[in-house]
């Protein structure tokens, strides 16, 4: 029951965005759980009613897997639009589902998003001008991982 005079947030598609990945890199087993960093390459497609650019290179999505089998995902990298401005962004989530997804997943093959959970959290900075609003919202995203990519859904909670 949603209590009276709540308000319930909405959400306002804003992208959805497509990357190609470099092999992951192994940092190994720590005590938080088994670290790896996955490479992100330029030139990825963002595309949306709300913006539309390409991923800038040099990023990185530094992966932990925790014992319980999650992943939690922290990347960093930019987005150049195709009006030329540049947006930093920081996008943390949980990656998991049922051992024999995972299992596939992990061995490359294409696995239907919907056979598990993959949501973040991603935070915008943005220049002052067209694209603040990315400044002063909140943004979800639901995500699908293939052998070497990967594709982003974002909205923004309204």
């Amino acid at each position: 029951m949603i209590p009276a005079g709540a308000v319930i947030p909405g959400l306002e598609f804003v992208y959805e965005a497509e990357g190609d990945l470099d092999p992951p890199i192994p940092i190994g087993e720590t005590v938080d759980g088994t670290r790896r960093i996955i490479p992100i390459r330029a030139g990825g497609r963002v595309e949306g009613p709300l913006i539309r650019g390409r991923l800038v290179g040099g990023a990185s999505d530094w992966q932990l897997t925790r014992g319980d089998g999650v992943t939690v995902a922290d990347a960093i990298y930019a987005l150049h639009t195709d009006d030329d401005v540049v947006i930093q962004i920081r996008n943390r989530g949980l990656r998991h589902g049922p051992p024999e997804v995972m299992a596939r997943l992990g061995a490359g093959e294409d696995v239907d998003p919907a056979d598990y959970y993959f949501r973040t959290v991603p935070e915008f900075i943005a220049p002052i001008g067209k694209y603040d609003w990315m400044n002063r919202s909140i943004f979800l995203c639901s995500g699908a991982r293939y052998k070497a990519g990967i594709k982003l859904w974002v909205w923004r909670v309204t």
